[in-house]
């Protein structure tokens, strides 16, 4: 396994998810961005082409886009930008999903739909491709995404590489 400690950007919905979003980011495993403050996300979205300001500032010196997949993710128009800026700048795309990671809030949440099933990722050689999406187990997935995280960042940065 690789000992780097890869920078990534996650992409969830903030509403839904961000307790869950923190476990995964307290791991430890990797390098996350931090997300903005309810009170600053209004900021930004206030600002004229300030979300998408936001997500390419936040997107830049990371070689990863993990997509933390709740019970509405894949209906978020931002998750969906956020989608599409990672495959643009080719840097490596999958999505687990966090359904089983219980919020202090509302506990465990229902399996969202994929955010990638609606969209085409097509190669510059006509290639379709298709990111990966994880399901950790529903007995500990808290332990499958920590034990699994670092494998699964590696191998969406070679698949986003056509593979090599």
């Amino acid at each position: 396994m690789n000992n780097i400690k890869r920078k990534v950007f996650y992409s969830f919905h903030f509403d839904n998810d961000v307790f869950r979003v923190q476990q995964v980011r307290n791991m430890g495993v990797i390098d996350g961005n931090e997300p903005v403050t309810p009170n600053g996300w209004e900021q930004i979205k206030r600002t004229s082409g300030g979300v998408e300001r936001w997500i390419d500032e936040n997107m830049k010196g990371k070689s990863c886009v993990i997509v933390l997949i709740g019970a509405k993710t894949a209906e978020r128009p931002w998750v969906k930008y956020e989608i599409k800026r990672a495959w643009e700048q080719g840097k490596g795309l999958f999505g687990i999903h966090v359904h089983n990671l219980k919020c202090p809030r509302t506990g465990t949440c229902l399996k969202g739909s994929n955010p990638f099933a609606s969209m085409k990722f097509t190669r510059a050689n006509n290639e379709i491709y298709v990111p990966k999406v994880y399901d950790p187990s529903f007995i500990d997935a808290y332990g499958d995404i920590k034990q699994n995280l670092s494998n699964w960042i590696e191998r969406a940065i070679v698949d986003a590489n056509g593979g090599n």
